[in-house]
């Protein structure tokens, strides 16, 4: 069965105006159930993350600050929220969300959380809409439970998995994959183990044939047992901050490449949601509905 973390405290009320697209988080699941790709029983909500989860990734410090409220203006400029309890507890839920959905892809093959892909979360700050990076988080906790030896972090979201890059830059067992705009946020890029730079506008046919040569590669030298996929869907043409040029079909291919090729394998895999900021809302929901209805489709 296709399991998929959700929980309503993921729709985290934002001072009107906010310009990060909260209501995708409801309105996603609700469009699901609505066309029939899932049932209740697909969706559960996940439990709290621990303080010791947190502190495998990120710093004591940094912890502190969230915890108790005390980051600094600028910081929390940086992240792209105001800081609130409420909020701390969405990033827990979250996180632990992809830490749960990584133990139900080991059962049934796949799973995914209407959530996460927090990749800009660094050890010691959160950047971009992101405080924890569960994508880090939830790898560690499948190599510490010997649950994965070789994980690959496949991450297609515009913008580059410079947080995700930072954590796990001394950590040979995880692999990170970055495919992203050369010339999109954050303007200086960490390294990732594999970094792919596109250039502006780049089609539905380009893009999806690098994909498919470097992922096909990346699988057969590296033979992970886990996939980490950060599907955002800001790579659309129509994305406000993104500059690329896929359509939604494009972006649909990709995400069937990703599920197709861990299927063949035999890898199990978790995709996040990340990002997508297109002018109109029903682009956003129909490109990540599109993920979940392939999901079930492949898989089950």
């Amino acid at each position: 069965m296709l399991k998929i973390a959700f929980d309503p405290i993921y729709h985290h009320p934002l001072p009107k105006g906010h310009r990060f697209p909260m209501a995708k988080y409801s309105l996603l699941p609700e469009q699901l159930l609505y066309e029939g790709t899932c049932v209740d029983d697909n969706f559960f909500k996940p439990q709290l993350l621990t303080e010791q989860q947190i502190l495998r990734s990120h710093d004591a410090q940094y912890w502190d600050k969230l915890k108790y409220q005390k980051l600094s203006r600028q910081e929390e400029r940086r992240t792209g929220f105001p800081l609130s309890e409420k909020l701390v507890e969405r990033e827990r839920r979250i996180n632990q969300g992809t830490i749960e959905a990584a133990q139900f892809a080991i059962e049934y093959g796949v799973a995914l959380n209407i959530a996460g892909g927090t990749h800009h979360a660094y050890t010691n700050r959160g950047e971009g809409f992101c405080l924890l990076n569960d994508i880090a988080i939830a790898a560690h906790f499948l190599l510490d439970k010997g649950l994965a030896k070789q994980i690959l972090v496949v991450d297609l979201d515009v913008h580059q998995g410079n947080g995700t890059a930072e954590i796990m830059a001394q950590e040979k067992r995880v692999f990170t994959f970055s495919m992203h705009g050369a010339n999109n946020y954050p303007l200086h890029k960490e390294q990732s183990d594999l970094d792919i730079p596109l250039e502006d506008g780049i089609d539905d046919k380009s893009y999806l044939q690098i994909l498919d040569r470097e992922l096909k590669a990346l699988i057969d030298r590296l033979e992970p047992d886990f996939i980490f996929f950060q599907s955002g869907v800001d790579v659309l043409a129509t994305d406000k901050l993104g500059r690329l040029g896929l359509s939604i079909a494009g972006c649909k291919e990709r995400d069937k490449k990703v599920f197709s090729l861990a299927k063949e394998n035999k890898v199990p895999i978790v995709a996040s949601m990340g990002g997508g900021y297109s002018e109109r809302l029903a682009d956003i929901i129909e490109a990540h509905a599109n993920t979940y209805r392939l999901a079930q489709e492949i898989y089950f």
